[in-house]
C-alpha cells in the first residue's frame, strides 16, 4: 500500500494548488524511492519515458513559445474585442461552439486544439469577452468559473470525441486488452459505440453552460440592484 503514496502527494499537492509540474514530478519521485528504486534510477526512468515519448510532447513544447509571443503581442485582448462585437453572443454560447468543432474534429482524428495552444489565449478571453460585453466588468469569481469551463469544454470535446475515431491510442489500447483476455471486439465497433456517449456528454455540457450563463446573468443583476440600493 505505501506504493500508492504518490497518489495521496497528488491529490494533497493539487488540493493545496501548489505547481502542478512540481507536484507530479514529486509524487513520481517518491513513489519510485519507495519502491526500491534508487534516485538514479527514477531518473533515468523519468528520461527514457521522455525520450520514448518526444514525438507526442515535442510539438506541445514548441507551440509554447509561438503562444507566448501572440500573447505578448495582445492575442487575448484582440480575441475578446472580436466577440465583444457579435450580437447575442453568450460566454455558453462561445463555449458550446468550441466544444461542438473540438468534438467534431476529435472525431476525425484532428486535433486542432488543447489547453496551451487554444483554450487559454482564444477560447476563455472570447467567452469572458462575451460575458463583460452583455454584462458589465465581471467579479473574479465569475472569470474563473468561465475560465473552468473553458478547460471542460477542451477536456470534454478531445476526451469523447476522441474515442469516435478508429485509429486513437485510446480505442487501440482497448483493442489491445481486450484481445489479451481472449475477447475479439473490433475497433469499429467500439468507435460506433463511442457515438452516443459523445453525443450524451455534449447535451450535459450544454445544461452546463446555460446554467453558467444564467448564474452569470442572475450574479450580475444582483451586483447591481446593490449598486442602486
Amino acid at each position: 500500500m505505501i506504493k500508492l503514496i504518490g497518489i495521496l502527494l497528488v491529490a494533497v499537492g493539487f488540493g493545496f494548488r501548489l505547481n502542478t509540474l512540481l507536484v507530479v514530478m514529486t509524487a513520481g519521485v517518491v513513489t519510485g524511492l519507495v519502491s526500491d528504486m534508487s534516485f538514479n534510477q527514477v531518473m533515468t526512468q523519468f528520461g527514457q519515458v521522455f525520450i520514448d515519448n518526444r514525438y507526442m510532447s515535442l510539438p506541445i513544447i514548441l507551440s509554447l513559445p509561438v503562444i507566448g509571443l501572440l500573447e505578448r503581442h495582445g492575442l487575448k485582448e484582440r480575441a475578446e474585442v472580436l466577440i465583444k462585437k457579435a450580437k447575442g453572443a453568450t460566454a455558453g454560447k462561445v463555449l458550446m461552439s468550441y466544444l461542438l468543432i473540438r468534438e467534431l474534429s476529435a472525431s476525425l482524428g484532428l486535433n486542432i486544439g488543447g489547453h496551451p495552444q487554444t483554450v487559454r489565449p482564444l477560447v476563455a478571453p472570447m467567452a469572458e469577452g462575451a460575458a463583460t460585453a452583455k454584462h458589465g466588468e465581471l467579479p473574479e469569481k465569475l472569470q474563473d468559473d468561465i475560465k473552468a469551463h473553458a478547460a471542460a469544454s477542451e477536456n470534454v470535446g478531445w476526451f469523447f470525441g476522441e474515442d469516435i475515431f478508429i485509429a486513437t491510442g485510446a480505442i487501440l489500447l482497448m483493442k489491445g486488452f481486450f484481445d489479451s483476455v481472449g475477447m475479439h471486439v473490433g475497433v469499429w465497433d467500439m468507435a460506433l459505440w463511442g457515438i452516443p456517449t459523445a453525443i450524451s456528454a455534449f447535451c450535459l455540457s450544454w445544461w452546463r453552460f446555460r446554467r453558467m450563463d444564467r448564474r452569470i446573468q442572475r450574479e450580475m443583476t444582483k451586483k447591481e440592484n446593490n449598486k442602486i440600493a
